[in-house]
C-alpha cells in the first residue's frame, strides 16, 4: 500500500523497527526522546506503579505519558497492550488484572518481543502473553478484550483509521480505552512526511489533535476525554527535536473512552467525515484556505458563465443578477487575500500578501469600476501567484526546521 508521496508502508514500518530495536538492545545510548526509569517518572509514573517491574523493562521504556491515570483496568479484566515494547505497561496491567485476568502484549519489533518474552518467562505470574504483530492487524478474536492500553504507538502507525477500527473490533461492548500519544496542533507538510525515518521520531506521523479525537468518535467510541495535555518534547535532549515540536505544536496527551455497542454505519461515518466545518478547519490548518477561496472565486466567475452558456445552447434562458454575481466573486477573492494575510503572520514574508493585494485590487476594479476581461484575468493570475508563494514559503519554513532532524544529535 502506498502511504504518502510514494513511500511505502513497509518503509515506514522498517524505520520504526530500526529505531526501537536500538532502544531494546542498547537503551543506554542517547536518544532524542527520553528513555528508562527516569522517563517513566518524567511522564507521570509513580513509584507505586513501577514497583516490581523488571529493571530491564524499565530501561527500554519509551512511552510518552502515563495512560494508567485513566484508572480503567480492573481485577479479572482481559487487557490488550498495543505497542508494548519491553513491557513496562504490560507488567503493570498484569498486576492490576490479577491471576484471574490476562494481558496480551502486542509489539511488531522482534527485538522488543524477544526481550519481553524473556522477562515474562522469568516471573512467576503466567497471565501475560506476548504477541508479535502490528496495530493494523490484531490477531485476536472480535469482542475479546475489556481494555485496550497503548503508549506512544498510534503516531507511528501509517493507517490510523485501520488501527482504530481494529481496537474497536477486539473490544467488548462497553470496553474501555486508555491511550497516551503524540498529537500536533499544526499539520506537517507533505514533503516533510516523505522521509520514513522521521516517522520513527514521533512528530511527523502524529495527527492534528482535533482530527485524532475525531477518528475515534467516527469509529464509534463514546465519552472521548483528554485527561492530560503535556509538553513531552521539553524532555528531549535534542535541541532540533524541541524546535520541531514547538513549530508544529507537538504535545503528549492521555485520553480515555468507551466502546459503543455497535459501530456507526458507513453512511454515518461518511457524513461525519464530509462535515464542511471539519473541511474548513483542515484547509485553514494546512494553509490551503487561500487556495480554496481562489478556486471558489474562479468557479463563481467562470463556472457560472459556462453554466449559463451551456443552458443557453440547450434553449434554456437563465437570468443572472449581475450585482450578486460580482459580489460573490469579490467575496471569495477577498477571503483569499485575508487567508494569505494570515499566512504572513506565520512566515513574515510580504511578497505573497503584496501579490494578493494587487490581485484583489484588479479584481475589484474589474467588477466595481470598469469591467475588462484582461483586468479580471490578471487579478486572478496575481491571486494565484500569491497562493503559490504563500504555500512555497510555508513549505520551505517547515522543511528547514526538519533539516537537523534527519540526523538528530544528543545536544
Amino acid at each position: 500500500m502506498v502511504a504518502i508521496l510514494g513511500f511505502t508502508r513497509a518503509r515506514v514500518i522498517a524505520a520504526v523497527k530500526e529505531m526501537y530495536t536500538d532502544v531494546a538492545t542498547a537503551p543506554e545510548r542517547p536518544y532524542h526522546f527520553p528513555v528508562g526509569r527516569a522517563a517513566c517518572h518524567a511522564v507521570g509514573y509513580s513509584d507505586v506503579l513501577l514497583e516490581g517491574i523488571p529493571e530491564e523493562a524499565l530501561a527500554s521504556f519509551a512511552g510518552v505519558g502515563c495512560p494508567f491515570r485513566a484508572g480503567v483496568i480492573r481485577s479479572g479484566d482481559t487487557v490488550l497492550d498495543i505497542g508494548s515494547g519491553a513491557g513496562t505497561d504490560a507488567f503493570i496491567a498484569a498486576r492490576l488484572v490479577g491471576p484471574k485476568g490476562k494481558v496480551h502484549a502486542l509489539d511488531m519489533t522482534p527485538a522488543m518481543v524477544e526481550k519481553l518474552r524473556a522477562l515474562a518467562a522469568a516471573l512467576p505470574a503466567r497471565n501475560l502473553e506476548v504477541v508479535e504483530a502490528n496495530a493494523e492487524s490484531i490477531p485476536l478474536p472480535d469482542v475479546s478484550v475489556d481494555v485496550v492500553t497503548s503508549n506512544g504507538m498510534l503516531n507511528l502507525v501509517p493507517d490510523k483509521r485501520r488501527a482504530i477500527a481494529e481496537i474497536f473490533r477486539v473490544l467488548k461492548s462497553g470496553g474501555r480505552v486508555q491511550i497516551a500519544d503524540i498529537v500536533i496542533r499544526r499539520p506537517v507538510t507533505l514533503d516533510c512526511k516523505s522521509d520514513p525515518k522521521l516517522w520513527a521520531e514521533c512528530v511527523v506521523g502524529a495527527m492534528v489533535d482535533e482530527d485524532y479525537l475525531a477518528f475515534f468518535r467516527d469509529a464509534g467510541f463514546e465519552d472521548v476525554s483528554v485527561l492530560q495535555d503535556a509538553d513531552y518534547f521539553q524532555l528531549s535532549r535534542s535541541a532540533e527535536t524541541r524546535d520541531v515540536a514547538r513549530r508544529f505544536g507537538a504535545r503528549a496527551i492521555v485520553i480515555t473512552m468507551q466502546r459503543a455497542e455497535a459501530a456507526p454505519s458507513r453512511w454515518v461515518q461518511l457524513a461525519r467525515r464530509c462535515d464542511p466545518r471539519r473541511a474548513i478547519r483542515s484547509l485553514r490548518r494546512r494553509g490551503l484556505a487561500g487556495a480554496a477561496a481562489l478556486v471558489l472565486s474562479m468557479l463563481a466567475c467562470y463556472g457560472t458563465f459556462a453554466a449559463t452558456a451551456a443552458l443557453s445552447l440547450a434553449g434554456i434562458s437563465v437570468a443572472i443578477d449581475r450585482g450578486a454575481w460580482s459580489a460573490t466573486i469579490l467575496a471569495f477573492g477577498l477571503a483569499a487575500v485575508v487567508a494569505i494575510g494570515v499566512g504572513m503572520r506565520k512566515h513574515g514574508r510580504f511578497a505573497p500578501l503584496g501579490a494578493a493585494l494587487a490581485g484583489g485590487a484588479l479584481l475589484a476594479y474589474a467588477h466595481v469600476v470598469e469591467f475588462g476581461y484582461v483586468v479580471e484575468l490578471a487579478g486572478f493570475a496575481l491571486l494565484g501567484v500569491a497562493v503559490v508563494l504563500d504555500l512555497h514559503v510555508r513549505r520551505h519554513l517547515s522543511a528547514a526546521v526538519l533539516v537537523g532532524e534527519k540526523h538528530p544529535s544528543a545536544t
